[in-house]
């Protein structure tokens, strides 16, 4: 990955710094998820003594404050996007070091909502601000490069917790205010992030607007809300798999992930190559094909190293899904629609995930754990026909049709709005 060379190609200085700020953002807040995420299904199932069912309720209340993340954004749309982030992952990091006092079931639930308030507000803003350093052709680029950056510090943090479960098997609670510790360094990391867009500072903050819901944008809805099913019940029951159905240790779990992150960040830019190269159409479809053939395999083939593989292949290209519907939105949206448009497409997606992990939840109490994973494929199928119809060329909104059209006019009458790459 020559994420150095590749920054020096990034429009202005400020552009780099932007970049580099994002970088140890997105290695700080890999590090505290994967932390946490390493862990968190042991110690439901091993310390609060949480059964399949509750696992898929525990996953609903989590996915709440993703479902009204479009209010949040709404409530607090006069604070810059850079400030927006470090708040919430200051939240994130208190709710993470809240998990030390939980004992139950109802007693990790309040720290598991304000959580995931932080980690959804940054799922979608990371996104936000990945594509204000960067021009509209170089957007799957920088997102892939970011998308790598955040493997790269889960792949630390899995290293991590491998080495302190292998000596201390019971150390949780220390290991929840290390992923709390972590997302504040990302906090501080994203605070100083200059305002820009197309990688030149903005002086004056522009006010987004508070709600968006437009037609023009109705394939990255779909998308959202296709995903968001599919997504929860991999998410909420893939770990679940391997940790009660094969019963693996947390350090199995940990070479599991590790080996996950490793794979994740060796591929990650390439694929965002792809994007810019070649358009989401073709990469999206191709993803959810993958999809497909990993959870059937996963619910039909009885065989851990198998079920290890497939969730090594899903959570590698499960990023991937987000990257490319962010660019295309990039491609339809006006600039001021962008970040609130992002925040209505993980509402969306989790006004699917909190209903699908219940339903599969209350599934499990009847079937076997197969048939969500074959449920999910169902989705993915939907999700490809909803890639077929895209075209952003032809999607392009109107307000962004007349701002493509502002902006031309301004670039070939006046100076360059973006000064040229150095060297």
């Amino acid at each position: 990955m020559d994420l150095l060379g590749f920054s020096r190609s990034l429009p202005t200085g400020e552009a780099r710094r932007g970049f580099f700020l994002l970088m140890i953002m997105s290695a700080a807040f890999g590090m505290a998820l994967s932390v946490q995420d390493n862990v968190v299904s042991n110690y439901f199932g091993d310390v609060l003594g949480l059964e399949g069912p509750q696992f898929g309720y525990i996953t609903a209340i989590r996915e709440v404050p993703g479902f009204l993340l479009i209010f949040l954004t709404a409530l607090f749309y006069k604070m810059s996007i850079p400030r927006l982030t470090a708040m919430m992952l200051i939240l994130l990091a208190a709710g993470m070091m809240l998990f030390t006092f939980s004992s139950s079931f109802w007693t990790v639930a309040p720290w598991v909502v304000i959580t995931s308030m932080g980690y959804h507000t940054v799922l979608q803003t990371q996104y936000a601000l990945g594509l204000s350093v960067t021009t509209e052709n170089r957007a799957g680029a920088v997102l892939g490069r970011l998308t790598a950056v955040n493997n790269a510090g889960a792949l630390v943090a899995m290293g991590t917790v491998f080495v302190i479960f292998w000596v201390a098997p019971d150390a949780f609670r220390p290991t929840f205010v290390l992923a709390g510790l972590m997302a504040l360094v990302a906090a501080a990391a994203v605070y100083g992030l200059p305002n820009l867009h197309d990688g030149v500072k903005q002086e004056v903050v522009p006010e987004r607007p508070k709600m968006v819901v437009r037609r023009p944008y109705r394939y990255y809805y779909y998308l959202h809300l296709l995903d968001g099913a599919r997504m929860q019940i991999f998410f909420s029951f893939g770990l679940y798999v391997l940790v009660v159905i094969y019963g693996m240790e947390v350090w199995e779990v940990s070479l599991v992930l590790v080996a996950t992150k490793l794979v994740a960040m060796l591929t990650g830019p390439w694929i965002g190559n792809m994007i810019d190269e070649h358009g989401e159409k073709p990469l999206l479809g191709a993803l959810n094909i993958i999809y497909i053939f990993a959870l059937a395999g996963y619910a039909l083939i009885d065989n851990v190293y198998v079920a290890s593989g497939i969730f090594l292949v899903y959570s590698v290209i499960f990023p991937l899904s987000g990257v490319g519907s962010a660019t295309y939105l990039r491609k339809v949206a006006v600039r001021d629609e962008i970040a609130p448009t992002l925040a209505m497409g993980v509402t969306l997606s989790h006004a699917a995930a909190i209903i699908v992990p219940v339903a599969t939840g209350f599934i499990l109490n009847y079937v076997g754990y197969q048939v969500p994973f074959l449920i999910a494929c169902v989705f993915a199928t939907f999700t490809i026909f909803v890639t077929r119809k895209l075209d952003p060329r032809t999607q392009r909104s109107p307000a962004r049709i007349a701002e493509d059209e502002r902006i031309h006019g301004r670039l070939v009458t006046s100076e360059p709005a973006i000064e040229p790459a150095d060297g």
